[in-house]
């Protein structure tokens, strides 16, 4: 796309992002993760991507449900997304903003180093901590059945690769954020 590269190679053989940041591909923050999925197209918060109460409505994400059964212990018993494992993007109905997939299918990598975070006030787009061991894991996936895992606010970490996670690219608009 003709942009210039978000991240660079350190000494340790790590990646990071490059500072200041740029209009180059990226992850997302956690912070911009979560406006995305819960605030943009101007949509009014809710506990869940599709509303405010259990199970989810039909077509809303696909989830740890019936077809999955045989091979996970707790599923939502009386749903059903036809996809015992991830989906092709786009099969379920996109959030407020149009963007696909943020709740279900699969969970998603962000930006931001993993700490548990003690409100403080009112942030701009915070950005975490600058290091770590784990990232913030955002949204729920086709393994997720349970009713913390499947709401907006639910936070995961990990550091290693796991058929349930993905991840989705970002970029700023404009050279300085």
């Amino acid at each position: 796309a003709g942009l210039p590269e978000a991240y660079a190679s350190q000494t340790s053989g790590s990646v990071a992002l490059v500072m200041p940041a740029n209009r180059g591909f990226r992850l997302p923050t956690e912070a911009e993760w979560a406006w995305a999925a819960r605030y943009a197209g101007g949509a009014r918060p809710s506990r869940f991507p599709w509303g405010d109460s259990m199970p989810p409505t039909a077509r809303s994400g696909n989830f740890a449900d019936r077809s999955v059964a045989s091979v996970l212990a707790d599923t939502i018993p009386d749903y059903n997304d036809d996809y015992a494992g991830s989906a092709p993007v786009g099969r379920f109905t996109p959030n407020a903003a149009g963007l696909y997939d943020m709740a279900g299918n699969v969970a998603e990598w962000v930006l931001d180093f993993y700490a548990i975070h003690t409100p403080g006030g009112e942030e701009t787009d915070p950005t975490g901590p600058t290091s770590g061991k784990h990232h913030v894991i955002r949204g729920s996936s086709w393994m997720q059945s349970s009713i913390s895992a499947l709401r907006w606010t639910y936070r995961d970490y990990g550091a290693s690769p796991r058929p349930d996670v993905g991840f989705r690219c970002a970029r700023y608009a404009t050279e300085a954020p």
